[in-house]
C-alpha cells in the first residue's frame, strides 16, 4: 500500500521539481552574458623582449585591441612561457609573418619610424595582421589596416567597426584558423 502512494505522488513531485528547475534556468541574470563572453576570449600571448625601444608601443597596441574586441585578448607571455607572437625590432620596414590566426612574428621596422610613422599605429596595425586582418591599401586614416597609405600625419591606432567585427568573427568561431601569410607594410 505504501509503495502505491509513493508511485501516485511521484508524478506530482517530478512536475514540481521540473517547474522549479526550469524557472531557475530562465531566471539567469542578463548581466551573465558579458562575463561569459569575456571568459571565453581566446588568449594570444606575445613576447616583446626583442622589441627594443618599441616595447611601450607594443603594450599600447595590445591594450587598444583589448579595449576594442572581446573574443580575443593579447597578453604578455609569462616568464618561461612560449609566446604565440614574437615582436622583434629591426632596421627594415614593418612586416608580419603570420603562421596562423593569433600566431607569428612581427618585425617592428625602424625604417617607417625614421620616416615619421607613429609607433603605436604601427604596433596596432601589425597586431591586426596577427589577428587575421589583411592590408587595405590605399585607405583613409580611419582604417587601421590602411597602414602607411594613410600618410605620416595619420596617428590613429584604433581599428574601425569593420575591422573589429572581422576580428570578433574570426575569434568567435570555434576552431578558427588562418593560413600562414607574410604582410609587408
Amino acid at each position: 500500500m505504501r509503495s502505491s502512494k509513493i508511485v501516485r505522488a511521484l508524478p506530482a513531485a517530478v512536475t514540481a521539481v521540473l517547474a522549479l528547475t526550469a524557472g531557475q534556468a530562465v531566471a539567469a541574470p542578463a548581466s551573465a552574458a558579458p562575463a561569459e563572453r569575456t571568459a571565453a576570449a581566446r588568449v594570444v600571448t606575445y613576447d616583446a623582449g626583442g622589441a627594443a625601444e618599441f616595447k611601450d608601443a607594443v603594450a599600447k597596441g595590445a591594450a587598444i585591441w583589448n579595449e576594442s574586441v572581446v573574443n580575443v585578448k593579447l597578453q604578455p607571455a609569462a616568464s618561461g612561457q612560449r609566446a604565440n607572437v614574437r615582436i622583434i625590432a629591426d632596421n627594415g620596414w614593418p612586416r608580419t609573418l603570420s603562421t596562423g590566426l593569433g600566431s607569428g612574428t612581427i618585425y617592428f621596422g625602424r625604417q617607417a619610424v625614421d620616416e615619421g610613422y607613429n609607433t603605436v599605429r604601427i604596433s596596432s596595425h601589425e597586431l591586426g595582421h596577427i589577428l587575421g586582418l589583411p592590408d587595405r591599401k590605399p585607405g583613409p586614416c580611419s582604417s587601421l589596416m590602411s597602414g602607411a597609405s594613410a600618410g605620416t600625419s595619420c596617428t590613429n591606432p584604433y581599428p574601425n567597426a569593420t575591422e573589429k567585427a572581422e576580428v570578433e568573427g574570426s575569434f568567435g568561431l570555434v576552431g578558427a584558423t588562418a593560413a600562414p601569410r607574410t604582410y609587408q607594410d
